[in-house]
């Protein structure tokens, strides 16, 4: 990630973003984990954590989500707060009810939901994927929360927008539930392959790493090569158990033998681990091929505009995660 330390760019924002989901979704996941539930206070807090505010349920009015090359108005949701809440809970006992409707389907259809009542003044696209995973998750679909749905839904973003509206106008569920199964499916073969190419990366990467640089190898600092969406001598140090001078030295050795590559960004030294990099590039910007393992460009179309008393940004359905989730590598020398 090269851009990470370019402090001026929307690229750095779009770091952020990464960094923030993480853990937000690591919250999420051990509330349910420990709960098997999904309480409006787990919402909230991975909602504060993408967003790294306490703001809460929208309280004020003013909220109307635009298309941002336009200017029309794609959805204006309810304004008042006691509604707000009040849709709010009863999605959370939908999400609960037990009966017979298919898992994959209440997933579906409560995504739908959230994004319509729109609950918050940022972050409701990030929040609410990773509610989905929260869900399949819940529902015993999902040991770890890895499903990537939102590259699926950049790709076809305006189909997205079409069907969330159109659901809206006509109450006719089957064309929006037919576009989330066919989401996961697709995204289900596609995560299958980046993990099995993650996988054969790391023990490559193990194998080489025994082998040319025995005396600094150990499990931790390969594991630190695969654990974050980039690095500085600091994480390196903390997860090692070694000195400063030590990991700056470990990391200038891999940069010598060809494990990462260094480069100059913003005044600072850089590094990227280029295999990996490319790994998540594919799943950042393409679809993977599973018979040739290579990527093909995803079509990108300017995200919505969300206006409100708190906001005048530009919020896209696919902000967070890819880098981080795949593991995309690099390192700052301070």
């Amino acid at each position: 990630m090269l851009y990470a330390y370019d402090q001026s760019s929307s690229a750095s924002l779009a770091v952020k973003e990464v960094q923030n989901h993480i853990p937000a979704l690591r919250v999420g996941y051990q509330d349910v984990r420990d709960s098997g539930l999904i309480r409006l206070r787990t919402i909230l807090r991975v909602q504060e954590g993408v967003e790294q505010n306490n703001a809460g349920l929208r309280k004020l009015l003013g909220t109307v989500l635009k298309n941002q090359t336009t200017g029309a108005t794609l959805h204006e949701p309810l304004q008042n707060a006691v509604v707000i809440e009040k849709l709010m809970a009863d999605l959370v006992d939908f999400i609960h009810v037990n009966d017979e409707l298919d898992p994959i389907l209440r997933m579906a259809i409560a995504h739908h939901q959230f994004e319509s009542i729109h609950p918050f003044y940022d972050g409701n696209g990030r929040t609410g994927r990773i509610l989905n995973l929260l869900i399949l998750q819940r529902e015993g679909l999902l040991d770890l929360p890895v499903l990537y749905l939102s590259r699926y839904i950049s790709s076809i973003k305006s189909q997205y927008y079409q069907l969330l509206q159109l659901t809206r106008e006509t109450n006719n569920w089957v064309d929006w539930c037919v576009y989330i199964v066919k989401g996961i499916a697709v995204t289900a073969k596609s995560e299958i392959k980046l993990i099995k190419n993650l996988r054969k990366l790391m023990q490559t990467t193990k194998h080489r790493l025994r082998a040319e640089l025995p005396k600094i190898y150990s499990q931790d600092l390969l594991n630190n090569l695969f654990r974050y969406p980039y690095t500085k001598i600091e994480f390196v140090e903390k997860d090692s158990g070694v000195s400063r001078i030590t990991a700056a030295k470990h990391l200038d050795t891999f940069a010598k033998n060809g494990f990462v590559e260094k480069k100059n960004l913003a005044a600072k030294i850089s590094t990227t681990n280029r295999s990996l990099f490319l790994i998540a590039l594919c799943r950042t910007v393409g679809l993977f091929d599973n018979t040739h393992g290579c990527c093909y460009p995803l079509q990108h179309e300017s995200p919505r505009t969300i206006q409100s008393p708190r906001t005048n940004h530009r919020a896209g359905v696919c902000g967070t995660g890819a880098l981080g989730n795949a593991g995309a590598r690099s390192w700052q020398q301070a």
